[in-house]
């Protein structure tokens, strides 16, 4: 079998080395447009609790971060003078062109050839019996077949950069600021090995209303690939100064951008020629969530499994990697949500709470309180003992009104107005809209119920944090940890039980 990888990143060098491995007679040649040491980016992070699949398939990124990369358990949380640290993360990151070394070396040790500085398209590629489309979020050979896999894209509203930094992060920090022009924030970890010199990944967000204020907006996105924005680069340097000792920003094509996340219903197809995607071609994560990599090397050992498994039955081993790989990025772009969320909204975090709130909020945006604690103990004791200490008692035995406590029947809100949630965000206008013909009634506090978890929280937030009224959220299936997490991380006043 001649099998094509388009794509020269992490899942597409993967996958030729796992599926030369599994197949020596196969030809598996691997075109990359960008020469072999190019590479945009700074660092690539992952989660020591999500590589026990690509592990089993090859040690190599185990082995890049031992011998190369950083290692920490805290996450650091920086707000308003303070710094909060939350431990049992275990986490680890690399220098994404180290990584790109060592699996370059590991494609041509199982055989499979590289051409660089070579770019193809679909109609390049008739003489092979399949072509893996690994060629990134703005894929052409995925653009080459037109609307059959069934693509969705979501733009985030939040703007972002990619920077690095000659300071040396200790571990996964998040910066809060805010300047005369609003609230910026920065995702920040340390890549360099130990004894090399310092970098660190630096990544900036802001929403698009600070970003024009500031003059951000005037970089020429028209220009290619390469060029940084320097003005950017300048503004981002004073803001963030002291945080990175007056040390300097590091560009590599930094430019701003918003996040656009994909799903994709199918992501292979048997014409013109069987063709089938991996990585960011198909589907994309926030990077809040640090999987992007992890993601693409995990569907390329899928592919590389089925593709051994039907080894004379394309059509079924195609469908039996879309089988296997689906599930686990469902699952992730699900919890990424929130996540992106988050981060669409956090110059209102930022003004509405104190730091060990602001800190429980984020943390917990994808988890809930008694799974956090089984992580990070101390930072949920700490967090707790932040809400006695402004209340008198922990969250569900603190009075609320009539309430004696924050998990309360619903039928407690009989006489209360009432507003549902969407059931995507596209209908959240209509939902706030409703909240402001109730913010003139000035209730006791409003009810809001049916939707979706994150639908129901942002329009409960909407309610609290920019109209004053104070809320309850009607949670089909409430139980304590779930009413504990939300009224301490401030996203609701009251929970409601249904009848």
């Amino acid at each position: 079998m001649r099998v094509a990888v388009v794509g020269g990143g992490p899942g597409g060098l993967f996958a030729a080395t796992l599926i030369r491995r599994a197949d020596p007679s196969a030809e598996v040649t691997v075109f990359e447009r960008n020469r072999a040491d190019d590479t945009f980016g700074f660092g690539v992070v992952f989660s020591d609790r999500t590589l026990a699949a690509i592990d089993e398939a090859d040690p190599v990124l185990r082995e890049a971060l031992t011998e190369h990369g950083r290692h920490w358990d805290d996450i650091e949380v920086r707000l308003k003078g303070e710094r909060i640290r939350c431990g049992g993360n275990g986490m680890a990151s690399v220098v994404r062109r180290t990584l790109l070394g060592l699996l370059q070396a590991r494609a041509r040790e199982a055989g499979a050839e590289l051409r660089f500085a070579t770019e193809v398209g679909l109609d390049d590629l008739c003489g092979y019996d399949l072509v893996v489309g690994a060629d990134g979020a703005g894929s052409r050979i995925r653009e080459a077949l037109g609307d059959e896999l069934g693509t969705e894209v979501e733009t985030a509203t939040a703007k972002f950069i990619w920077f690095g930094t000659d300071h040396l992060f200790d571990g996964l920090t998040f910066v809060h600021e805010r300047s005369p022009d609003g609230v910026f924030a920065v995702h920040g970890y340390p890549i360099s090995a130990p004894g090399a010199d310092p970098v660190s990944t630096f990544i900036v967000e802001t929403d698009e209303q600070s970003w024009r204020r500031a003059g951000l907006d005037e970089f020429d996105v028209t220009q290619p690939p390469g060029a940084s924005d320097m003005i950017t680069k300048e503004y981002l340097e004073k803001l963030f100064a002291e945080q990175i000792d007056g040390r300097k920003l590091l560009v590599n094509n930094s430019r701003w951008g918003n996040f656009r996340t994909r799903r994709t219903r199918r992501w292979h197809t048997l014409r013109p020629r069987p063709v089938v995607l991996l990585g960011d071609a198909v589907h994309t994560a926030h990077f809040s969530v640090g999987s992007g990599t992890k993601m693409a090397m995990e569907d390329a050992v899928a592919l590389a499994a089925a593709l051994a498994t039907h080894p004379r039955d394309l059509p079924a081993a195609l469908a039996a990697y879309e089988e296997a790989a689906q599930p686990s990025v469902r699952r992730i772009q699900d919890s990424a949500r929130p996540s992106l969320s988050w981060w669409e909204h956090f110059g209102r975090y930022h003004d509405a709470f104190e730091p060990w709130q602001f800190a429980y909020h984020f943390l917990s945006r994808s988890i809930s309180d008694a799974r956090l604690a089984r992580r990070a103990p101390d930072f949920v004791a700490a967090s707790h003992q932040g809400w006695v200490d402004a209340h008198g008692s922990e969250p569900l035995q603190t009075p609320f009104g009539s309430a004696h406590g924050r998990l309360v029947p619903a039928s407690l809100a009989d006489d209360m107005p009432v507003v549902d949630a969407p059931d995507s965000e596209a209908g959240l206008p209509e939902a706030f809209a409703g909240l402001d013909r109730v913010a003139a009634l000035r209730p006791a506090f409003v009810v809001v119920r049916g939707g979706t978890p994150l639908t129901r929280v942002l329009v409960s937030e909407q309610a609290r944090l920019v109209l004053g009224l104070s809320s309850m959220v009607v949670e089909p299936d409430a139980d304590a940890d779930l009413a504990t997490t939300l009224v301490l991380s401030g996203r609701a006043d009251l929970v409601g039980v249904p009848s």
